[in-house]
């Protein structure tokens, strides 16, 4: 009986993980949108789009998968640590879904693609300290975030090269 109540405590607990990982990114994801969606299609952003740069369908494609594995990677690094070791995790994705969302306020919304290159950098070696955590709770966990940093990676050379646009 008490296996059974452990079980199902267990259990509980890892859907509220779950949902949780899920919650964090989905808010991010609506908050960097607020900043995206009305401006991929402005007259500033055609001006400095890099001819290498997909189409605009490709993105919300592109995010919706990367997003779910972020979402995914949150919960296996938190269901695997120790309980010494959540809130490291935790922090680790705050720290990142916070500066994913910045570039978005920086480059879209401030336009100021340099301060957004600055914070792009910063997302991406927080991606390699991600996965360089999680390899040691959860290999599946960091392994979702490698899509993710090649992402930001190409991500990168778009916006430097739409930095040297502006020079």
């Amino acid at each position: 009986m008490k296996k059974r109540r452990a079980k199902k405590k267990q259990s509980k607990y890892k859907v509220s993980v779950l949902l949780t990982s899920f919650a964090f990114v989905i808010v991010a994801s609506f908050l960097g949108s607020l900043f995206t969606s009305s401006s991929v299609n402005s007259s500033w952003y055609q001006s400095i789009k890099p001819a290498i740069t997909p189409p605009n369908w490709v993105f919300p494609i592109a995010w919706t998968i990367l997003f779910g594995l972020i979402a995914l990677s949150m919960f296996l690094g938190l269901s695997n640590s120790k309980p010494k070791d959540k809130g490291k995790i935790l922090n680790l994705f705050i720290i990142n879904l916070m500066l994913n969302v910045l570039w978005s306020v920086f480059f879209f919304g401030l336009k100021d693609v340099t301060v957004a290159f600055i914070c792009l950098i910063a997302l991406w070696i927080s991606i390699l300290v991600m996965i360089a955590g999680l390899l040691k709770v959860s290999r599946p966990a960091a392994y979702m975030l490698i899509p993710y940093y090649l992402w930001v990676t190409f991500a990168g050379i778009l916006n430097y090269l739409a930095m040297i646009k502006l020079m």
